[in-house]
């Protein structure tokens, strides 16, 4: 007496999947990708703090920094640091959320002050030198002369050289005299100075690696050497893609529509004639 509305039930229940259209998908995807390993060396020494950049040059350049690193999605980047001395940031990885997360945090101080160009480098050097990659780079963003550490920048870069790595060496600073904050016992002042540093180890060292230089005197030069150098470093992807979608809903419908059937055979003949 109840199957009736048991087989209305069900019918009902297909006719709603077959409203929802269930499709099957016969599709495959082959993708090759070569990934590049880069280090970012960053010069976090106080003349980063001048304010001829936009709010100054060390914020300036970890903004640029992450906009390069968000478009890289399959490459390992790694974060090096220096100032009077050198430290990894962050080591080689393809967790790029961490690694602005570390590019956010970095603040003047971390490290005691001056400029160890050569340090930097050669430590990123040692974070690329072991790598598998068939495409190392380093980018060297620095506004300073060379004033501290152990290792001169061209040796630093002859070992780069050696270990196949490319380096784009990026000068940062406008020309003429720039402010740079001082903290004094009366607050924040500013002081006015030369915005200039030697120019020729940083185009020495780009040169003997197969990189370029360049020299960024503000926020949009140092955006558009960002973006030449993505375009030069480009990460090679080659993906084949096959994808066809069938139609399941007729099923069913068809079997939602044999159900429905069956229970008004059930309940206007078959039920009818029981007393």
């Amino acid at each position: 007496m109840h199957l009736p509305f048991v087989l209305r039930m069900l019918a009902v229940v297909l006719l709603i999947i077959a409203i929802a259209r269930p499709q099957a998908t016969n599709s495959w995807r082959s993708e090759n990708v070569e990934g590049i390993d880069i280090v970012i060396a960053l010069d976090i020494s106080g003349s980063m703090l001048a304010e001829d950049f936009r709010p100054n040059r060390l914020e300036a350049s970890k903004s640029v920094a992450n906009e390069f690193i968000l478009a890289r999605s399959n490459d390992n980047i790694g974060l090096v640091l220096f100032a009077g001395k050198s430290f990894t940031q962050c080591p080689l990885t393809t967790d790029h959320a961490v690694l602005i997360n570390l590019f956010n945090g970095i603040e003047y101080g971390l490290i005691e002050d001056g400029t160890a160009i050569g340090l930097g480098l050669a430590n990123a050097v040692n974070r690329l030198r072991v790598s598998q990659a068939k495409s190392k780079v380093v980018i060297l963003l620095t506004d300073g002369n060379n004033n501290r550490g152990d290792i001169d920048p061209i040796t630093a870069g002859e070992l780069a050289q050696t270990f196949g790595i490319r380096v784009y060496t990026i000068g940062v600073g406008s020309h003429g005299k720039v402010n740079i904050p001082i903290q004094t016992p009366m607050g924040k002042q500013y002081q006015q100075i030369e915005s200039s540093f030697e120019e020729k180890p940083l185009q020495e060292i780009a040169a003997m690696t197969g990189g370029k230089y360049f020299r960024a005197t503000n926020n949009e030069k140092l955006r558009s050497i960002y973006q030449e150098i993505d375009k030069m470093e480009k990460t090679r992807i080659s993906v084949k893609e096959f994808n066809k979608k069938y139609e399941e809903f007729g099923v069913f419908a068809l079997v939602a529509f044999l159900l429905l059937l069956t229970e008004l055979l059930l309940r206007y003949l078959y039920l009818k004639r029981i007393p």
